[in-house]
């Protein structure tokens, strides 16, 4: 970890536990509201949709205008979306507002997440990368998984679903204020000439997309990024119901099961992101994560089924599919080093796959709930997909630097500019 952004971090995990309290608990309370599961999964795609297009964003405007104002603009947008989503969507009880409001939303967290992503590229060397952009994920994690998951499976029963949501503002404006105060951007980014003529910022902003048609690696990366996160923001969709339905599982259970499954993944993270420094981050994609992924992403749906109710088994499932989901932690240290000259439109290439890996799952869900598909089905599409991206890897070029000849060049750097 930077230590110098260490309270970036810190930052991280506060904003973002404020952005996943609604998680384990939405698609079932839009569902005893008497919404249907296409009406609830087209809400979680638009969602995902607006993030994939402000993730892709978020790269290059971050760059232009500095990631640390770009992170700032995000809190705020967040505040005021989730107010409206929560005041008159939710609580008014209107599908259109809940709709707009909430995509919308989508627009506002991967600014400030990725503008994060942004500062900690800039500022860690290239053979430590997949550790520091681990722990970026663990942050991530310890926030939208774990606190979010179990703080709303405390106060959901005693406050209601309401008053939880109007919490998560609370956290949210933490993030921004521990931002504002306490990272400083690198020296350069105040020194970005705002004055730029319109062309030059379009071609900052538009170089990640020419990337992706100018080197096939990337564009392979780019799959493998959409598809790695599929279960992660799939499984929301639609897991709550079939847990409560028709595994027997109370809601309670489910959303201590999803905290679990989040539980480990702040030592996986980091554990992962050494180890890929080590056996090689292509290597341990393909066999942890994708393979791996196929597998575990199957039985955290079926095994349940078999042993219903059995939270033994539920939680096994979930601490097995957060082994192999993490590992794919050196995604966020691949694409910088694929086209390392042009490292800010690299991330925003990553960053984009990562809103669209959050747009598949759910539009995947929403496309085969309309054709009258079961959620087992879903699953199994998704575990598919999966296969799918291992055998890509075999087609991808290794980025990966060498630990030692990177730690020689970044000698040579500094004592050919010495005194």
């Amino acid at each position: 970890m930077p230590i110098s952004l260490f309270w970036g971090y810190v930052a991280i995990a506060i904003f973002m536990t404020g952005d996943g309290i609604e998680l384990a608990y939405l698609s079932r309370y839009l569902f005893d509201a008497g919404y249907g599961e296409k009406e609830i999964s087209l809400v979680f795609t638009l969602y995902a949709l607006t993030a994939a297009i402000s993730s892709w964003l978020s790269g290059g405007i971050s760059e232009i205008y500095g990631p640390k104002k770009i992170m700032l603009i995000g809190v705020v947008s967040w505040i005021v979306l989730h107010t409206t989503f929560v005041q008159f969507g939710i609580t008014g009880n209107n599908y259109l507002l809940i709709l707009l409001s909430y995509s919308l939303r989508g627009f506002a967290y991967p600014l400030f997440f990725y503008g994060f992503y942004v500062l900690v590229v800039q500022q860690t060397p290239a053979h430590r990368l997949a550790s520091a952009t681990g722990w970026i994920w663990s942050m991530f994690t310890i926030g939208y998984g774990i606190t979010a998951s179990f703080l709303s499976g405390i106060t959901v029963p005693l406050y209601g679903y309401i008053n939880t949501l109007w919490l998560s503002l609370a956290f949210a404006a933490v993030g921004g204020i521990i931002v504002f105060f306490c990272v400083k951007a690198p020296a350069q980014d105040t020194e970005k000439p705002l004055t730029l003529p319109p062309r030059q910022k379009f071609g900052e902003i538009s170089k990640g997309i020419t990337l992706i048609f100018e080197d096939v690696s990337i564009s392979l990366a780019l799959i493998m990024r959409i598809l790695c996160n599929v279960t992660l923001f799939g499984f929301p969709i639609f897991m709550p119901i079939l847990f409560t339905k028709e595994a027997g599982y109370t809601s309670e259970q489910w959303a201590w099961i999803w905290g679990i499954f989040f539980l480990v993944q702040p030592v996986t993270n980091v554990l992962w992101g050494i180890i890929g420094d080590r056996i090689g981050w292509i290597y341990q994609m393909r066999w942890f994560g994708f393979f791996g992924s196929a597998i575990t992403t199957t039985a955290f749906c079926f095994l349940p089924l078999f042993f219903p109710g059995n939270m033994l088994v539920a939680t096994f499932c979930a601490l097995l599919l957060a082994l192999t989901l993490t590992s794919f932690v050196p995604m966020g240290a691949i694409f910088p080093m694929l086209a390392p000259k042009h490292k800010g439109a690299a991330v925003s290439v990553q960053n984009l796959g990562g809103g669209l890996g959050n747009l598949i799952g759910p539009a995947i869900a929403t496309f085969m709930f309309s054709l009258s598909f079961s959620m087992q089905s879903v699953v199994i599409a998704f575990s598919l997909l999966y296969l799918f991206g291992g055998v890509l890897t075999f087609f991808i070029r290794d980025p990966q630097p060498a630990a030692k000849e990177e730690h020689a060049r970044a000698s040579a750097e500094y004592h050919s500019e010495a005194p």
